[in-house]
Parts: C-alpha cells; structure tokens; sequence
C-alpha cells in the first residue's frame, strides 16, 4: 500500500466512524422516545470501492400494523368502560346506593311499616319521604344518563376536530416521506412523524394502511372508508347543545360516509368515536327506558281509580302528562319528570286512604285510622308480575321490583364485560408495544457497546495516521 492510499485510508475511516458516531449518538439522546426509531450505519462502497456509510430505520411493517389496530382496541374499550363506570359512579359507586332499585327497597319498606301502624302520622311522613326520595332518583339518574350521552357528544365533536387536524399534519408528513424517498435522502425523521401520527389517528378511529411508490401511504377506516389519499378526507359532525331521552345524536361522516358504532360490552368499535357513539345512541338510551319504565310501573301501581271505575288518574306518583300510560307501553322521558303527588306532602295519611283525586277516589270510605287494605294492596303490587316493554332489553313480564333489580343486573352485567375486555385489550396493546419496541426502539446498552467498537475503530487509524507521519518523517529525512 502506497503512502497516499494509506492517508487516503485513514481518512475515510475518520469520515465514517464520525457519521457513525453522530448516528449512535442520536440514537442515545432518543432512547426514551417512544416516537423514534432507531437508526443504523451501514457499510457500503461506492463505484470507485470507497467505502461509505448509509442509514437505514429500523423498522417492521407486520407490527407496526398490528401495534396501530391494538392502540384502536383499547382506546375503544378504555371509552366505553369510562362511560359505563360513570354511569355507575352516578348509581353511588359499587353498592349502587342511590339507585331507583335501593330506594324502590327503602319505599317498599316504608310501606310495609305505615301497613303495621297505620294510624301512626309520623311513619305516614316518613313513607312520602321515601316515595319523594324514590322519584329524586329516578330523575336525578335519568338526568346523568342524558349528561352521558351530552359529554360523549362533546368528546365526539373534539375528537373529529383533533382527527382532521390531525390529517392535515399527515399530509405534510407524508409529502415530507415522499420527497425524500424521491430524491434519495435520509427520509428517517419524517417516518418517524408520520408513524406517530398514525398512532394518534388509530386512538380516534381505527385505520389500515396501504404503501404504495415512493413510501407514499392511503389511510383507511377499519370499515374500509377512505380516509387519506394524497389529501386528506373531510370528517364531519354537527355537536347537539342538549339531550333528552327523545333526542337523537348526529351522525360522524367520513367524507360523506356514516362511521358505525361499536356493539357489545366487548365492544367490536376500534377507535375512542365507535365508542362514544355507541355510549351515546345505544347503551345510554337503553338504560333510559329501563329508568322510564320503572316510573310508568310506578304511576300505574299506585293510580287511582272511582267505584264503579272510570278514567284511572295518577295517585302517589305522578308525572309531566299527568296521566296513567297504557300497559306495557313505554313513555320516553317519563322518569325525568316523575314526582309525588303535591298533596302527599300536605296529608301523607291519602297514601293510607287513598283519594288524591277528590272524594270520589278514597278507598277509606269510614275513614278509620286503623284502615291497611290500600296499604297491603301496594305492598302486594310492588312484587306482583306487570307488562314492562321488551325494548328495554329485560323480561317483558316481571314485578317492578325485579324489573329494577334486573336493570341494575344489567348495567353492572354490562361494565363487568367491559371491564375483563379492557384488561385483555390493555395487556395485548402492552405486548404489541413491547414486540415493537424491542424492533425498533433503542437499546442504550447496544448504542454504549457500538461507541466502543467506534472508539477502537477511532484508535485504529489514528494508529495508522501516526505510522504514515513517521514513516513519511524518515522518508524526508533520507532524502535530506
């Protein structure tokens, strides 16, 4: 080896372990950055059999995929148990102590008690507070059910701002990836961007993603909507300002396609939207007409009615309409208006004898204070078969009492699933997440190891530099 090829030598080994340090380097002050991908130095040689240094990603397209489509599930999951666990928490947490069910326990108790003392004015007060305390519940739950589906509306309307913000951010990313996948440049940051926005994108709504030339990517929902093709797709949705039980939520529309709803307690919904839709229009209103037909069994248990009879009238409970509604059939919104009869306050003893509605209406017609045949007929009723509809998702025939317990069965059922769903969802996002990293993260042990093969490599020529200079020294000197 000539002199000049030998300083020529050293030079480029100088130039390559300087990229390849800069390189380790940045992989050490990005090694708690989820965000990064590694990157490695390859060797190469060029046309002339100078040796050169190229970077290249560490990468995996098979998990990446698979890491976007679990971050979706569990994003959906963890969604839908928030709203089932707010619902609960609006019930008194896990004993369910202000539900409509505790207090239809507590009113049916209060019953019993005016029935073994009827003459006892104080008990009779008590029973009003219980049966005013029962109504409170059901409105006061019917109210934080409606909340659910107003905040889910909320988060709805943000989540669709941040996506299509976050689309447009894709695009620039995707341009950025495209222009130096083109013109042959290190492309690796703007991966790295577009990959974490892909992420972001995968918590709102579930995506898949194609690749076609020049690294350029089309976004899709899980449904198969296009979402990003060279620009990105305009997602729309038109907030509501309130609900009620008979108002109906706006769709989500991904250029002018409906984005569906997640179903079930293992919810099939990817992405936090399915979620909130399916929180919104689906389980919320269904636990609303349970609460609404527990309030109409409760105007038709204790309406009243003349002798011989005529058109049955509300008695203890009443409602907005202030009329007793047809068997079996259910009223939207009744539970929000449901109360007890203002009289009830006034004279508790008309639970006892009946006549809210006039003279005509008492079942106490001597008017003695011993009278229980009301009473115990309520008791009886409470736990007694009824008409309830079938679209509240329990029995059709069953007491008020068990149609409120099964309510509550149902709700805690609901969240219990969930719950085991979000678990396993969690705990395969974890594993995704640790498969991933362990492709593409950095290892600091790794990227200290490489520092040291770099430093020896260092060692080497400036080892061979000094050995050049000596030996370019004696050639000096003989000459001289």
């Amino acid at each position: 080896m000539s002199l000049s090829s030998a300083i020529n030598t050293a030079q480029t080994i100088f130039n390559n372990t300087a990229a390849q340090t800069a390189l380790v380097s940045k992989n050490i002050s990005n090694v708690s950055n989820a965000d990064y991908s590694r990157r490695m130095a390859m060797l190469g040689t060029n046309g002339n059999g100078a040796q050169i240094v190229s970077i290249q990603r560490a990468q995996n397209d098979a998990l990446m995929k698979q890491h976007s489509i679990s971050i979706a599930q569990s994003s959906a999951q963890s969604t839908l148990l928030t709203g089932l666990e707010t619902i609960k928490s609006a019930l008194g947490g896990n004993g369910y102590e202000t539900s409509p069910s505790n207090y239809l326990k507590l009113f049916r108790d209060s019953l019993q008690t005016f029935a073994s003392t009827p003459g006892n004015a104080s008990v009779a007060a008590t029973t009003v507070s219980s049966a005013s305390d029962l109504a409170k519940s059901l409105v006061k739950t019917s109210a934080s059910v409606q909340d659910v589906r107003y905040q889910a509306d909320k988060e709805i309307d943000a989540s669709v701002k941040t996506l299509n913000g976050l689309l447009a951010d894709f695009e620039k990313a995707n341009y950025a990836v495209q222009g130096a996948t083109a013109s042959g440049a290190d492309a690796s940051d703007a991966l790295d961007q577009r990959d974490k926005l892909l992420r972001q994108i995968s918590e709102i709504v579930g995506i898949s993603t194609v690749t076609r030339a020049n690294n350029d990517t089309v976004i899709y929902t899980s449904d198969g909507t296009v979402l990003f093709e060279n620009t990105p797709r305009t997602v729309t949705f038109q907030a509501t300002p309130g609900f009620g039980a008979t108002t109906t939520g706006n769709g989500i529309y991904v250029d002018g396609v409906p984005l569906k709803a997640g179903n079930g307690a293992n919810t099939s919904g990817e992405g936090k939207l399915a979620s909130l839709l399916q929180l919104r229009d689906d389980i919320a209103p269904k636990f609303q007409t349970q609460l609404d037909e527990i309030a109409r069994g409760l105007v038709t248990l204790f309406q009243e009615n003349t002798t011989p009879a005529t058109t049955a009238l509300p008695g203890l409970f009443t409602w907005a309409d202030g009329t007793v509604p047809a068997a079996g059939t259910l009223v939207p919104g009744m539970a929000a208006s449901l109360t007890i009869n203002p009289l009830a306050t006034a004279n508790p003893t008309l639970v006892r004898d009946g006549g809210f509605n006039g003279p005509g209406y008492s079942s106490n017609t001597s008017g003695s204070s011993g009278y229980t045949d009301l009473l115990d007929s309520f008791a009886t009723a409470l736990g007694e078969n009824m008409a309830f509809d079938t679209t509240t998702g329990l029995d059709g025939t069953s007491s008020i009492m068990d149609f409120a317990s099964s309510s509550i069965g149902w709700l805690e059922e609901l969240r219990s699933a969930a719950s085991t769903a979000n678990d396993n969802k969690t705990a395969l996002l974890s594993r995704t997440q640790d498969a991933l990293s362990n492709v593409t993260g950095v290892s600091l042990d790794e990227e200290l190891s490489q520092l040291l093969d770099l430093e020896q490599s260092y060692k080497a020529s400036a080892k061979l530099v000094s050995t050049v200079d000596a030996m370019m020294t004696a050639l000096l000197q003989a000459v001289g």
